[in-house]
């Protein structure tokens, strides 16, 4: 039986400037949640929908 992957998530070492640019052309059309954390917490949480 195939596993369905539940999220992603990644890790920035160093960001060059005060902006995070997230792309999102590779994604399969549906609504996303991006979860911002600080110190394992959630400061900032959206929703937004993919379309083609």
């Amino acid at each position: 039986m195939k596993q369905k992957q539940d999220g992603l998530e990644g890790t920035l070492d160093h960001a060059p400037e005060n902006q995070i640019y997230l792309n999102i052309n590779y994604l399969k059309d549906g609504q996303y949640r991006l979860n911002i954390i600080h110190k394992n917490k959630v400061i900032k949480q959206t929703t937004f929908k993919k379309k083609q």
